[in-house]
C-alpha cells in the first residue's frame, strides 16, 4: 500500500521473521507436525532427531520433563492454542538448542521460572495472567529478541528484570485490562512494540503516549473510547520531547471525530514519519463541541499540515463515517494541502478529492477502492512532483479524460487504473498523456481494440489484461519504447506482430481465443525474450506444427512450456500437450504435394476439397456425403492420428457404404506411415477389414521412389473412369478425404 508497508511488516509479523531465520538451519532436517490432531497429551513417539515440533491447536493441558528430555535436537516448539494452565520452564532444561518457544493462546495463570539462556523467541501472549509474567530469570536470556506477554495490570516495577535486554520486538495483549501505572512502558528497551487491547473495552491514552516514548515502531490494535469527549486527556506538549516513534500504526480505531482530530494534531507535532490507520470508524454527533470549534480544529489542522513537519507518509485504510452531518469538502481541502510525500486513502467511499491550491509535495497518491470519477484532478497543474498514482477500483469511465488528468503531471511515471469502467471510442477525441509516463495498468476494464489509439507514446510497461480486445490492428499504435505488454484474458485470435512495438521484450497473451498462433511471431519480434501464450484453446492441426517447430528453435522463450500448452481441439486430442503432437511431412503438405500433382499436368482431375468445395451453412456430415456422392473416387490419406478421429469414422462409413452398395472400386487408400492394427479403434472394424483385403499405396520416404508412387496413384484413379472424364472436368471429381481436406486430424 505504499512505502510504509515494509516498515510495518517487521512490526506485525516479527514472529515469522524469526521463524524464517531459524528455518534454514532445519530446512533439511526432520519436522514433526501434530497440529490440529485433537491431542490431550504430548505424543510419546516423536522422532528423537526432531528439530521442529508443531503441537498447536490441540487440547494439551499439561507438560512434563519426560516428554521432552529425549528431544535434544529440538530448536522450534509451537504449543499455541492449547489448554495449558501453568508452565514450568524446567521442563525444557535438557533442550539446549531450543530457540523458539510459542505458548500463546492458552489459559496460563502461573509461570515457574528457569533460565533458558538459549531462547531467542518467547511468546506468552493471549493468556490469563493478571500481572506480567516476567521472572528474574528472564534477565539472563541475553539472546532474547522477541517477547510476547499478557496481563490485566501493568506497573512500573514489572519490567525491572529485563530493562538491560536489547529486544527487537515486544507484544503486549491486554484483555480485561484494569490498571496501567504511567511511565511503565518506558522501562522497556525494544525497537518495535505491539499492543493489543480487548475489542470491547476503552483503551488507555497513557499507554498510547508512553508507547510512543518507548519504541521506534509502534502498533496498537483496538482503540475504542466511548466516554465523553470531556473525559479525554489531551496530550501535553512536554510529551513531544520524549517521543521515539517514527512509524505508528493504529488498527481498528473507533473514536469520536473530535478525539481523532486531537490525536492527529499531537502526532503531527511529533517525530512520527509514517502513520497508518486501518479500520477507522469516526462518529458523532459532534454534540458536545459546537460546530465552530470543530471548524476551528479543522482549520488549525489544515494550517499545520501545510507546514513542514516530520510526517512523510499517511495511510488511511477501510474508513467508515458515522458522523450525522459532515462537510466533506473541508476535509478534502485539508488532505489536498498536506505537506507530505505519500498519501493513501483506501476503501473510504470517497467520491472526490480536490486539486491542491499550490504546488504540492505529493510524490505518491493511492486512492484505491473508492468512488472517484472522471472529474478527478481535471485541469490540475499543482501535482508536478507526483510520480506514482494508484486509482484502481473506482468509477472512472473515459480513458481520454484519464489521459487529460495526467497531462500536466510532469513527473508521473506510474499510473494504475485497473478495475474501473474504462472504455474508449475514436469519437472521444485525442488523448493527452503525461510525457513522463512509462508504466500504465489498464487491466480489468471495458476496453476494446480502439484502446491502441489512446496510449502514452513513451510507455514501457503496459497491462491490458482482462479487457475485451479482439485484435491489435497494425498501424494503430506506434509505441517505440514498449518493452512489456500484458494482453492476457482478452479475445485475441492470434499473436500480435511487433510492427508497432519494435522494442517489445515480454508478451503475455495467455487465456485468449488463439487456436493456431502465427509461426512468424519471433521473426517479426526479434527482441522478445519471453512469450506467455499458454492456456489458449489450441487447435492441433498442421498449421500448429510450424509454431511447435518455432518453440524448439526459440531456446526456451515460451513461458510455461510444455504444461500450459495443451490441445483443445479436436476433441479426440483434447488434453494432449503440444510437445507430444506430431504429424508427418506429407500430412501437412497435401496442398503442396497431393493437390498439385493430381490437378495439374496430363490426366489431371478435379478434387473436392473442404476449403473450396464445402457449402457454408451445411453441416460437415452433409458436405462429406455430398462430396462422396458426386465423386468417382474417394482417396483416404491415413495416419495413426487420423484413424482415431471421429471424422475418419464418418468418412469411412459413407465411402465404405457406397463401395459395397455399388460394388465398385471407388476407394483408394494411401498410408503416410505404417499403421499397426492395435492403433485402429475397435469400432473401426470396417477399416481393419479394408486394410486386410484391399491393396493400398504407401508414401515412400525415399525421394527416388516417389515418381513411381505418383504413377501408381494416377493409374488407380484412372481405373474404370468414364471416357468423358478427362474431357469434362466440370462433371467429374475425385474426393480427397484426408485430414487436411476435411478436418484437422491426421
Amino acid at each position: 500500500m505504499g512505502p510504509l508497508t515494509n516498515i510495518y511488516v517487521f512490526a506485525c509479523v516479527f514472529t515469522f521473521t524469526l521463524w524464517n531465520n531459524i528455518q534454514p538451519a532445519v530446512a533439511n532436517e526432520f519436522i514433526a507436525n501434530y497440529s490440529s490432531s485433537l491431542l490431550t497429551n504430548v505424543p510419546k513417539n516423536i522422532p528423537v532427531h526432531t528439530h521442529v515440533l508443531d503441537l498447536s491447536h490441540n487440547r494439551i493441558s499439561g507438560l512434563s520433563i519426560s516428554e521432552f528430555i529425549y528431544l535434544s535436537d529440538l530448536q522450534v516448539l509451537n504449543l499455541s492454542h492449547n489448554l495449558i494452565t501453568e508452565i514450568d520452564f524446567s521442563v525444557f532444561i535438557f533442550n539446549e538448542d531450543l530457540g523458539y518457544l510459542d505458548l500463546s493462546h492458552n489459559n496460563i495463570l502461573k509461570v515457574y521460572c528457569q533460565t533458558l539462556a538459549y531462547l531467542r523467541h518467547l511468546d506468552l501472549s493471549f493468556n490469563k495472567f493478571s500481572a506480567l509474567p516476567i521472572c528474574q530469570e528472564f534477565g539472563n536470556m541475553f539472546r532474547l529478541e522477541y517477547l510476547g506477554l499478557s496481563a490485566t495490570m501493568i506497573r512500573r516495577s514489572d519490567f525491572r528484570y529485563i530493562i538491560h535486554l536489547q529486544l527487537h520486538a515486544v507484544l503486549l495483549t491486554l484483555e480485561d485490562f484494569s490498571l496501567y501505572e504511567p511511565q511503565s512502558l518506558t522501562a522497556l528497551n525494544t525497537r518495535s512494540l505491539h499492543i493489543v487491547f480487548a475489542a470491547n473495552q476503552n483503551f488507555s491514552f497513557s499507554l498510547l503516549y508512553d508507547g510512543m516514548s518507548t519504541s521506534e515502531i509502534l502498533k496498537i490494535v483496538n482503540l475504542r473510547y466511548t466516554l465523553s469527549y470531556k473525559d479525554f486527556p489531551p496530550p501535553s506538549l512536554m510529551l513531544l520531547k520524549k517521543i521515539k516513534t517514527t512509524a505508528l500504526m493504529l488498527d481498528t480505531v473507533d473514536l469520536q471525530w473530535a478525539i481523532i482530530l486531537q490525536i492527529f494534531l499531537f502526532i503531527w507535532y511529533s517525530p512520527v514519519e509514517h502513520l497508518t490507520v486501518r479500520n477507522l470508524t469516526f462518529w458523532g454527533p459532534l454534540g458536545e463541541l459546537p460546530e465552530y470549534e470543530i471548524l476551528h480544529l479543522l482549520s488549525s489542522l489544515g494550517q499545520l499540515m501545510s507546514l513542514d513537519g516530520s510526517m512523510k507518509t499517511l495511510t488511511l485504510e477501510h474508513v467508515r463515517n458515522k458522523v450525522y452531518y459532515f462537510n466533506q469538502e473541508i476535509l478534502y481541502r485539508q488532505f489536498s494541502e498536506m505537506n507530505i510525500a505519500s498519501l493513501t486513502i483506501y476503501d473510504a467511499y470517497m467520491p472526490h478529492m480536490l486539486c491542491p491550491n499550490r504546488t504540492s509535495s505529493f510524490q505518491y497518491l493511492n486512492f484505491s477502492h473508492n468512488a472517484l470519477t472522471d472529474e478527478l484532478f481535471q485541469n490540475c497543474g499543482t501535482l508536478i512532483d507526483l510520480k506514482l498514482l494508484i486509482l484502481k477500483r473506482n468509477k472512472f469511465e473515459s480513458l481520454s479524460k484519464v489521459s487529460s488528468m495526467t497531462s500536466r503531471m510532469k513527473s508521473l511515471k506510474y499510473l494504475d487504473m485497473s478495475n474501473n469502467l474504462l472504455s474508449h471510442d475514436a469519437a472521444d477525441g485525442q488523448c493527452q498523456w503525461a510525457e513522463s509516463l512509462t508504466e500504465l495498468d489498464l487491466s480489468s476494464n471495458q476496453l476494446m481494440d480502439a484502446v491502441f489509439e489512446c496510449l502514452p507514446v513513451n510507455i514501457e510497461k503496459l497491462d491490458l489484461q482482462n479487457n475485451q480486445i479482439n485484435s491489435v490492428a497494425r498501424g494503430t499504435a506506434e509505441l517505440k519504447s514498449l518493452k512489456e505488454l500484458n494482453l492476457a484474458s482478452n479475445r485475441l485470435a492470434d499473436l500480435p506482430g511487433c510492427s508497432g512495438f519494435p522494442s517489445l521484450e515480454f508478451l503475455n497473451i495467455e487465456m485468449n481465443s488463439i487456436l493456431t498462433p502465427s509461426a512468424d511471431f519471433f521473426q517479426s519480434c526479434p527482441r522478445v525474450r519471453e512469450l506467455q501464450a499458454g492456456h489458449n484453446p489450441f487447435k492441433c492441426s498442421c498449421e500448429l506444427q510450424d509454431f511447435i517447430h518455432v518453440e524448439r528453435q526459440s531456446g526456451g522463450k515460451l513461458f510455461g512450456w510444455p504444461a500450459a500448452y495443451v490441445c483443445e481441439y479436436p476433441e479426440d486430442l483434447r488434453g494432449t500437450q503440444l510437445k507430444d503432437f506430431h504429424l508427418t511431412e506429407l500430412a501437412c503438405n497435401t496442398k503442396n504435394e497431393l493437390i498439385p500433382n493430381l490437378e495439374k499436368g496430363e490426366g489431371r482431375v478435379q478434387l473436392c476439397q473442404h476449403e473450396r468445395n464445402f457449402i457454408p451453412g451445411k453441416s460437415i456430415v452433409e458436405n462429406i456425403i455430398n462430396c462422396i456422392e458426386k465423386s468417382y473416387k474417394s482417396i483416404f490419406v491415413l495416419s495413426p492420428n487420423f484413424v482415431q478421429s471421429e471424422w475418419c469414422h464418418y468418412e469411412l462409413y459413407f465411402a465404405h457404404h457406397r463401395l459395397f452398395s455399388e460394388n465398385s472400386n471407388s476407394l483408394i487408400l494411401i498410408l503416410l506411415e505404417p499403421i499397426p492394427q492395435y492403433v485402429i479403434p475397435v469400432r473401426y472394424h470396417k477399416l481393419k477389414a479394408l486394410m486386410a483385403k484391399r491393396t493400398y499405396l504407401e508414401w515412400p520416404k525415399e525421394r527416388s521412389k516417389r515418381a513411381l508412387f505418383w504413377a501408381n496413384l494416377r493409374a488407380a484413379i484412372s481405373i474404370n473412369l468414364p471416357i468423358s472424364f478427362e474431357d469434362n472436368e466440370e462433371q467429374s471429381d475425385a474426393t480427397s478425404s484426408s485430414s487436411e481436406s476435411l478436418y484437422v486430424n491426421n
